[in-house]
């Protein structure tokens, strides 16, 4: 029971959090500060491009990076921005998957009963779900999604480092490439 009040006050917050990473979003892009921003780096777009993508792959920093990544794409070629993002989304998975994998094991099999957790863990690794979970984690990659999901499911499917890295660019510059030509079509 103790367990579950600690929980919900996690959920709680990260809630909170989410919801004030969308005000500052909203208000950084309202009054032109992500435009200031992103004018100070009018020669370094690639940097500019590197260093949103790192703040790309987070629940709690996606808004303000979607915003940056559409001013960013205003100025610049979009293709260009999209691999330097996807670079440096990349990037942020890979910190998110050192540090995710384990412990959001660690939490999983805290709340879950041990013998569901045991049924999940064999599901993961046999069967249909041996391939399904990488591919729907690459999915949630590619989406406007934040990451951490993604990169749990493929930490939890044992995914390697060797597969991850190429995964996690490719599918980041789609979807990169993809919002930033919704939100230029806008």
């Amino acid at each position: 029971m103790v367990r579950r009040k600690k929980d919900a006050h996690a959920l709680a917050y990260d809630v909170i959090i989410i919801a004030l990473g969308i005000v500052i979003a909203v208000v950084l892009s309202k009054y032109g500060i992500i435009d200031f921003l992103i004018s100070l780096f009018k020669d370094y777009y690639i940097i500019a491009s590197f260093i949103t993508g790192i703040f790309f792959t987070s629940v709690f920093t996606i808004a303000p990076s979607s915003v940056a990544f559409a001013s960013i794409a205003e100025n610049f070629p979009l293709p260009e921005v999209a691999i330097w993002g996807g670079l440096g989304a990349m990037c942020g998975d890979l910190i998110l998957f050192f540090f995710i994998k384990d412990r959001f094991y660690d939490d999983l099999i805290s709340t879950i009963k041990p013998k569901t957790m045991k049924h999940i863990l064999r599901s993961l690794h046999f069967g249909f779900l041996k391939w399904l979970s990488p591919l729907i984690g690459a999915f949630i990659i590619a989406s406007p999604l934040p990451d951490e999901l993604g990169v749990a499911l493929l930490g939890m499917s044992k995914i390697r480092i060797a597969v991850l890295i190429p995964l996690s660019f490719t599918m980041n510059i789609l979807g990169i490439y993809i919002l930033i030509s919704f939100a230029t079509f806008l």
